[in-house]
């Protein structure tokens, strides 16, 4: 609940701080007093847009400030956890900051001193408040606004979103196979460019080129290798009378070992010389294994030549080099076999018919569940329709079968109306008068907020917890009739925290706390808050019931509002 609110030079207010009652908040004033200051504040501390109209004449900035109890509101308080907001004493502190900065308006939020970006803050604003705004009769004659007021009174709120999801999947599928369909001569054009593409390369697919290519270098050059390889074993070991490396060397080991007892040195060379000896013998061994063991293979180095043909071709025809030949082609493999992977139309056919199926068994159970609770809610609206003057009220929801599939669900629903004994039920906005439409606005509102119609036990608790706010709905009405909705408003007032603007004197003697706005004209028009009670609130019920002319009558009648208002 809303315990404190707090302005500071919003608008007429140059500082104001008002407490509120857990019950039935009534505020009255004058035309022009500033009544609705307080519901901008709120707004505004609930993340309501702002307005650069708000901030009071010769200042740069404007504040205000709502303390909430959060005791009762569990959804609040996960909110909060599930945000990392810390709150201690279910103690909520929200301020809300107007700045004009050279002209351009900017707004700031903090939430227990955490600034608190405007998403989040409306988000919790949600959970906190329930706004009815004065012109929810003009909202009576929106064509969807039946539907929502049944789904949100009888807790269907939850269905009726599920069919809405389930509607915009189908329709997304229905738009993929259009552009899938529209796609698919291109992508066959693709899946063809790309199949030719990759059979040229498969015959050189696993074959590397830079081992192909040394492979036919030495191929080529076989003959002159196996030369050079006799001409060096011929130099490293041979059998004749000339020279060679390996005789040299054992040489080299029979003058160095007989020096080893006289010197280190020759002892650690003659090491190296036999290592040396050993790796030119192997040197030596293989060499003349390839001189002997080597001939040449026309077949395969024809094989050989036509590769590298192939390559450099197929480089040539692809733009691309030898090298990256079947790189590229790996890269083209995967292109199709995304290509592939596309869904095909029957497939998605399939698939669209999937999401149909699913969207019409959801919406065919939410038709079914608003069919099932439209009587008990009409039964509801015509109960307490008749308290404000309409004894002869019926009223009825009326569902029509939709001719395709929509998010709304499978039928269009509209309330039929009627106020008078004999006439026929007709929709509300072809018969209800002015008067009618407010009350109307009111009850159905009232409805919804307390939930009587739901059938989930959690979806009222938490909605007759939430501070419920009414902006003059009660405009158009008078009279008893207007003393009834009094008692309904203080009635509700006992189960959840309310604040109403009103212009009527029977509907503000029913308020737990009653707030007067009033306006001076000194050297800058300013708005004051006084809480009434005693003299003070009979003197304001006066003024609202006869003007500017206070009489003995006018105050006695006030008088008799508050002696008869419902005790509580």
């Amino acid at each position: 609940m809303l315990t404190q609110l707090t302005l500071q030079n919003l608008a007429l207010v140059t500082n104001a701080e008002v407490e509120m009652n857990a019950g039935f908040n009534i505020i009255t004033g004058e035309t022009g007093a500033g009544k609705s200051l307080l519901l901008d504040a709120l707004t505004l501390c609930v993340g309501g847009r702002s307005d650069a109209g708000l901030i009071r004449h010769g200042q740069t900035t404007a504040d205000a400030f709502a303390e909430f109890n959060i005791g009762q509101l569990p959804e609040v308080m996960a909110w909060l956890s599930e945000q990392n907001y810390p709150f201690e004493d279910d103690t909520l502190l929200i301020r809300r900051q107007l700045a004009n900065q050279n002209g351009t308006l900017r707004s700031k939020a903090w939430l227990n001193g955490m600034p608190i970006s405007m998403n989040e803050l409306k988000t919790l604003g949600g959970l906190l408040v329930n706004i009815h705004s004065q012109h929810a009769q003009q909202s009576l004659l929106r064509p969807q606004f039946v539907m929502e007021w049944l789904d949100s009174a009888t807790g269907l709120n939850s269905q009726a979103n599920d069919v809405k999801q389930a509607f915009l999947q189908y329709e997304r599928l229905k738009s993929q196979a259009a552009q899938h369909a529209k796609d698919e001569q291109l992508r066959q054009q693709q899946i063809e460019l790309l199949s030719n593409q990759l059979a040229d390369i498969e015959p050189i697919a696993t074959v590397l080129y830079s081992e192909l290519e040394a492979e036919y270098d030495e191929l080529s050059n076989l003959e002159n290798l196996m030369q050079q390889a006799a001409l060096s074993v011929q130099l490293l070991d041979n059998d004749s009378d000339e020279p060679d490396v390996v005789s040299l060397l054992n040489r080299a080991i029979k003058l160095c070992e007989a020096q080893t007892e006289l010197s280190q040195t020759y002892a650690d060379c003659v090491e190296q010389l036999y290592s040396a000896h050993t790796q030119i013998a192997e040197v030596a061994s293989t060499l003349s294994n390839y001189a002997e063991g080597q001939s040449l293979d026309p077949k395969r180095l024809a094989l050989l030549d036509e590769q590298l043909s192939t390559f450099h071709r197929l480089a040539r025809k692809y733009h691309t080099t030898p090298e990256s030949l079947v790189e590229d082609s790996q890269a083209w493999q995967q292109q199709l076999d995304d290509l592939q992977s596309v869904m095909s139309p029957e497939a998605m056919a399939e698939q669209i018919e999937q999401a149909y199926q699913a969207y019409l068994q959801k919406a065919q159970a939410l038709n079914d569940s608003r069919q099932a609770n439209a009587k008990t809610l009409a039964e509801a609206l015509v109960a307490r329709l008749k308290a404000l003057a309409l004894p002869n009220v019926q009223a009825a929801f009326e569902f029509t079968p939709l001719d395709k599939p929509q998010s709304i669900g499978l039928s269009q629903i509209e309330l039929l109306f009627s106020a008078n004994v004999g006439m026929p039920m007709q929709p509300i906005h072809k018969i209800a008068s002015g008067g009618e439409l407010s009350r109307l606005a009111l009850i159905m509102q009232v409805i919804d907020a307390q939930g009587v119609c739901r059938n989930t036990t959690t979806d009222m608790a938490t909605t007759t917890r939430q501070l419920l706010v009414f902006d003059e709905v009660d405009v158009g009405i008078s009279g008893g009739t207007a003393q009834v909705v009094g008692e309904l408003l203080r009635e509700l007032g006992e189960e959840q925290q309310i604040i109403a603007i009103t212009h009527q004197s029977q509907v503000a003697a029913q308020a737990h706390q009653h707030i007067l706005v009033y306006k001076t004209q000194q050297e800058k028009a300013q708005s004051h808050l006084k809480i009434l009670s005693g003299d003070d609130q009979v003197q304001e019920l006066a003024r609202m019931s006869g003007g500017v002319n206070i009489t003995e009558d006018t105050l006695k009648h006030a008088r008799s509002l508050l002696a008869s208002r419902r005790v509580s």
